[in-house]
């Protein structure tokens, strides 16, 4: 049996939709179909259910790509490793959530990038989970951080970190809120203050509200801008409270530049999570930034 049409199969079968394998194999989507149609011919039997959205593997088609996927991506490691001094030389294409990135997940992997064996360029780009994860389906980014786990057999994700959310606002307006209303029943004394987020749809103070409050914010947002950073800086300046990330703001409220409002017994927290292509971790410049960036985040939760 031809690996060529294996490899296109699995592709197939991890992409769930013939128009996003062939991107991802650099071919054209009737290459991608006529390949498709020849292992079929070849096996006698149909491997994928047509639908208007994509594919929907056979029980045939699972069996096959149960059994043939380990082994394609185990000739993928032989031939990477097998690249030698070559392999050193890769690019890593990595993209997250622009704080994050920017915070954490590139001063982790510097090191990857210096003259020490691993000799690995970097190129970073930023957006939302949903930007990201499309990102990498398309083959765009080799390895992707987002706070949202992927469906389907195409992406592999595995647990970064927790990340610790605290409700805060410089120390005048904290003066202001007074600590009356900083108890678990204080939302509604607490939602006639102005609020700092990076969305429209409050995505961060709605999720601590649920979390704390256990309802929704009767609250709109008085500035949005679309980064943490500038929200902390929102916040110290005074503009108004704000949901963040502790480690982003942990010197912040060491030096009372902010005070966190609330002390919930249980804070609430949002996972990251390190995506990949399935099959991918098998390229070594890919494994090792994988494996770096799980090391150090042993340290951030």
């Amino acid at each position: 049996m031809d690996l060529a049409l294996l490899r296109t199969f699995v592709t197939v079968h991890r992409a769930g939709s013939f128009t996003r394998a062939a991107a991802l194999l650099g071919l054209s989507q009737p290459a991608v179909t006529s390949q498709i149609r020849t292992l079929e011919r070849q096996l006698g039997r149909p491997l994928f259910l047509r639908q208007a959205r994509g594919v929907t593997a056979t029980t045939i088609g699972d069996e096959l790509a149960h059994k043939a996927a380990p082994h394609l991506d185990a000739l993928v490691e032989i031939a990477e490793a097998g690249l030698g001094e070559e392999s050193a030389g890769r690019t890593l294409h990595l993209a997250g959530p622009p704080e994050f990135t920017a915070e954490r997940a590139l001063p982790a992997l510097t090191a990857l990038t210096r003259d020490n064996g691993q000799n690995i360029a970097l190129r970073a780009s930023f957006g939302t989970a949903e930007e990201t994860l499309e990102g990498l389906a398309a083959g765009h980014h080799d390895l992707a951080i987002a706070t949202a786990r992927p469906r389907g057999a195409l992406l592999t994700a595995t647990p970064l970190c927790d990340e610790e959310h605290v409700l805060a606002a410089a120390p005048r307006l904290a003066a202001r809120i007074g600590p009356g209303m900083l108890h678990r029943d204080a939302a509604p004394s607490l939602e006639k203050f102005p609020v700092v987020e990076v969305h429209e749809s409050l995505p961060l103070v709605s999720r601590y509200w649920a979390a704390v409050f256990d309802s929704r914010p009767a609250v709109s947002a008085t500035v949005v801008v679309p980064d943490l950073r500038a929200v902390l800086a929102c916040v110290i300046a005074g503009a108004g409270l704000a949901v963040l990330p502790r480690y982003l703001c942990e010197e912040n409220l060491e030096r009372g530049e902010i005070i966190a409002l609330l002390d919930p017994p249980v804070p609430p927290l949002r996972t990251y999570f390190l995506v990949v292509r399935t099959g991918t971790l098998a390229m070594p410049h890919i494994a090792r930034a994988h494996e770096w960036l799980l090391r150090a985040a042993v340290d951030w939760s």
